[in-house]
């Protein structure tokens, strides 16, 4: 909503609600009969009597405008509702159907989408006949075309989805599940296809008008008064400008606020079009832990979807104590690093927050504007990412690099000069452990090592000195000794500046070593979640049991290193019930039944009851 109320799209809704009251008041508003002519006036500038002048006949040209608005969106709307009733009925049907209902549907588009638009609207209308109306059935045809190819594209995804297999499961018919289940979650991207169409259609309306095949001569249209302005310019050059650029801002305003509306319905880092109904038939865990009063960092019940509708995260919640180390495991896969983009507003384009809750120090983060995540993010937040040379410019120097960190949270007054944040960049250098720092501002990435380069990032992201740094995979691209001193370095900055630290990493070797709590992740979800001490020492959910068992021990040769069979699933296709259960050694067929909530810091049906092995 806050995107509506931006200039652009202001004054888009603007013209559109004035072409509106001119078309509904038309004959109220209209200071002349715009087909009344006169023909002493004919051809008359703008003036008194006739504010914008006259045409051949003498027809008032403000008069035909006005008139012409109700034209043009009478047919702009006629086509686009038959397109939109006819192609989203088809698409619904070839969708969800399949089979030979989508084979034909999909060959028919195809031969009606190899002849060109304009061509296809000709021969349509020398059979339907001459006439605004029969122009924008034929119009209208064409558009079903295009709706129809996105329903359906929309559809295959979205028949896959569980709530789809609950309504069947409830009994609904199909013709039921299509309108009332699967029409609504695919709403958003026909609404922006149907703004874009509006003001398409409006162009077509005022092409086929000057060919002389759309409105008829009792009909005022903006395309006809193009034709006539293109016989007499030479006479009255100002006669096509009027319509021209009724045409012209009219057709700008639907597709602008197309647009708008794609960016405020299916934006990266904001509520998700599907959020209020994604996956009705998977709970989220109700209520979720409550977070500890001394967190800074507090997740609760956060779903991350997809633009199909595939959630990369379902109900995700722990909570982040100040001055603690926080490890978040699990494979690769499972979502971990999609929990850390969703916190600090970095999901890549088309995926969103569909609901839940992240707040920081008190602060809620999720649908907060760009403007405002950009105060977050380094002041208050940082992140080191797990490929140091990636995540630093190889065009500019690391100097330059940190110095930009430095001065881009400072106020307009009292900003540090070129030499003081130059000076802070050294001193993060050195904080890092970067050895002669003033020198090594003017080198480039390429001349650090790996080790020395990941000191750099987090320098970088370090330089406001934040509350929480995220670190994810910080030492992946690392060698066994460069890892130690990395992960040291970070616990001793911690320590130093009295920061959070949440660690995303593979090694439990690490998780050991380095945080105080952790968090075990798997398919999209928390499965456990408690002292590092205490799952190391009893595991209660199997998956935290088989990472723990597959962990090198250094116990000498002959021993064969255990592995959990499988993978994790992609995100589109999470089994059904617990989603670890196709790879639990403990599964019982109840576990497939039905979603397992978090409960006590542990999601799995059977952790009363099972004893399960863990380590030193």
């Amino acid at each position: 909503m806050k995107r509506l109320l931006q200039p652009v799209p202001l004054v888009c809704l603007a013209w559109l609600a004035l072409l509106a009251a001119l078309a509904l008041g038309a004959g109220a508003i209209a200071p002349h009969d715009p087909h009344l002519p006169a023909i002493k006036h004919r051809l008359a500038s703008p003036g008194a009597l006739y504010w914008l002048g006259t045409d051949d006949l003498g027809r008032d040209t403000l008069s035909r405008l006005i008139f012409g608005a109700r034209t043009a969106l009478l047919a702009s709307f006629e086509s686009v509702g038959i397109g939109l009733a006819a192609g989203v009925s088809l698409g619904l049907a070839a969708g969800y159907l399949g089979g030979w209902w989508d084979r034909v549907a999909m060959r028919l588009a195809d031969v009606m989408q190899s002849i060109p638009a304009l061509l296809l609207a000709l021969a349509l209308i020398g059979v339907l006949g001459k006439g605004l109306a029969n122009a924008m059935v034929a119009v209208g045809v064409i558009f079903a075309v295009s709706f129809l190819r996105i329903t359906r594209a929309v559809v295959l995804a979205e028949r896959e989805q569980l709530y789809v297999d609950a309504a069947r499961v409830l009994g609904l018919r199909p013709f039921a599940i299509l309108l009332r289940q699967i029409l609504p979650n695919i709403a958003a991207p026909l609404i922006v296809q149907a703004s874009i169409a509006l003001g398409t259609a409006l162009l077509i309306e005022a092409m086929l008008s000057f060919l002389g095949v759309g409105a008829e001569s009792n009909e005022v249209s903006w395309g006809a008064m193009l034709d006539t302005a293109r016989q007499f310019q030479s006479q009255q050059p100002l006669l096509p400008v009027f319509p021209g650029l009724a045409i012209t801002f009219s057709v700008l305003a639907f597709n602008l606020l197309g647009d708008v509306l794609r960016d405020a319905m299916m934006p990266a880092g904001t509520a998700h079009p599907r959020a209020a109904t994604l996956a009705p038939a998977a709970p989220a865990d109700t209520p979720p832990p409550p977070a500890a009063e001394d967190a800074l960092l507090a997740v609760r019940d956060l779903t991350v979807a997809a633009p199909g509708g595939a959630e990369l995260l379902s109900g995700v919640s722990f909570h982040l104590r100040r001055g603690e180390t926080l490890g978040l495991v699990g494979e690769s896969g499972c979502g971990k690093s999609i929990t850390a983009a969703a916190i600090m507003g970095l999901l890549p384009a088309g995926v969103g927050v569909a609901s839940g809750s992240i707040r920081l120090g008190g602060a809620e983060l999720v649908g907060l504007p760009e403007s405002e995540l950009r105060r977050v993010r380094g002041k208050r937040a940082g992140m080191v990412f797990q490929e140091p040379v990636a995540a630093l410019s190889p065009v500019h120097t690391v100097g330059r690099q940190l110095v930009d960190a430095v001065r881009a949270h400072e106020g307009k007054t009292g900003r540090l000069s070129g030499r003081a944040a130059r000076e802070r960049a050294a001193e993060l250098l050195a904080m890092v452990g970067v050895p002669d720092p003033r020198r090594r501002l003017d080198d480039y990435p390429h001349q650090f090592s790996g080790g020395m380069a990941q000191r750099v990032v987090i320098a970088g992201a370090l330089a406001c000195e934040p509350e929480l740094l995220i670190a994810d995979e910080p030492t992946t691209a690392l060698d066994v000794t460069i890892q130690a001193q990395v992960l040291d370095l970070l616990m001793d900055l911690r320590e130093r500046l009295s920061m959070s630290v949440l660690l995303i990493t593979h090694d439990l070797g690490v998780v050991a070593d380095a945080c105080d709590r952790l968090a075990v992740m798997y398919a999209g979800q928390i499965v456990e979640t408690g002292t590092v001490e205490a799952a190391f020492a009893r595991p209660r959910h199997p998956y935290t049991a088989a990472l723990l068992a597959a962990m090198p021990r250094g116990e000498g040769s002959g021993t064969a290193l255990a592995t959990i069979p499988g993978r994790v699933p992609p995100a589109w296709d999470w089994p059904a019930g617990c989603r670890f259960h196709p790879r639990c050694a403990h599964a019982l067929p109840g576990c497939a039944a039905a979603p397992v909530a978090l409960a006590d810091g542990v999601r799995c049906r059977r952790s009363g009851e099972l004893h399960l092995q863990g380590t030193a």
